[in-house]
């Protein structure tokens, strides 16, 4: 952190924006036929180990903390986070831990966690199907439920969301663009002094470059593939001013492809 004379201070704050890892109806055709809440496929084991591989991935690699993790309320988001924060959160891991169950001991300060409706899949026909979304509109997310699914202690349970509600089905694809663009900038307004890791679909990370990287186009997004935002923050006589947000994520780096 850097300081003069006249009482200036700045550093950068860290936005990481992540895909969920690998969903079931794309690997068993059949679970649709039977699956009570077809619009909201789990993961299956290999993306959980994913998930979890890529948790212990940003320790490693990354020169700074994630202070808090916000999580689409679709089932795949919600388990991809967990495995993340079992592994951002981990002091005791078996040698060759593959997911969440290695962990033997959790330090739940490290991260707090908390669902956010804005970060959801796009809510139209382009993302799930007439025929598998539900036909009142209603996707009846059960949030107590999701929350239990996190490491004991991370949640943060005083949290008040951005979206207080989940957005309208048949939003259309511009207005999902607008809504991930605008929930990425408003957590990171609202805590301008943490790190951020957001947990979303392929197309909230393509949003995360396009949004913030003119003239760009991204055209893959690989499970559990992550973009990589910063901005300079300055701090004067209490006040706190944001600059533009920068895109570190290079193409065909951390599983997106894209081009200009």
């Amino acid at each position: 952190m850097a300081s003069t004379e006249s009482e200036t201070t700045t550093f950068y704050q860290n936005v990481l924006v992540m895909r969920h890892g690998d969903r079931k109806d794309n690997f068993d055709p059949t679970w649709i036929k039977t699956a009570e809440r077809p619009w909201d496929p789990p993961l299956v084991d290999n993306g959980m180990a994913r998930a979890f591989r890529t948790g212990r991935t940003f320790r490693t690699i990354l020169p700074f903390q994630i202070h808090r993790v916000f999580v689409s309320p679709f089932i795949r988001c919600v388990q991809t986070a967990s495995e993340v924060v079992a592994a951002l959160c981990a002091v005791d891991v078996e040698a060759n831990a593959k997911s969440s169950a290695d962990v033997i001991k959790f330090d739940p300060s490290k991260v707090k966690v908390s669902i956010e409706y804005g970060l959801c899949e796009m809510l139209n026909k382009e993302a799930i199907r007439v025929d598998v979304a539900p036909k009142d509109g209603n996707f009846g997310f059960d949030v107590p439920l999701l929350e239990t699914m996190f490491p004991s202690g991370t949640l943060d349970p005083s949290l008040e969301r951005v979206y207080g509600k989940m957005p309208q089905w048949e939003e259309t694809v511009d207005e999902s663009r607008s809504r991930y663009k605008q929930i990425i900038k408003a957590l990171a307004d609202k805590y301008p002094s943490e790190n951020l890791l957001l947990v979303t679909h392929g197309e909230g990370v393509g949003v995360s470059i396009s949004g913030f990287l003119e003239h760009t186009t991204v055209v893959e997004v690989e499970y559990c593939g992550y973009a990589e935002l910063k901005r300079l923050m300055t701090c004067k006589n209490g006040s706190t001013t944001a600059g533009n947000f920068l895109v570190l994520t290079k193409s065909g780096q951390s599983g997106i492809t894209y081009f200009d």
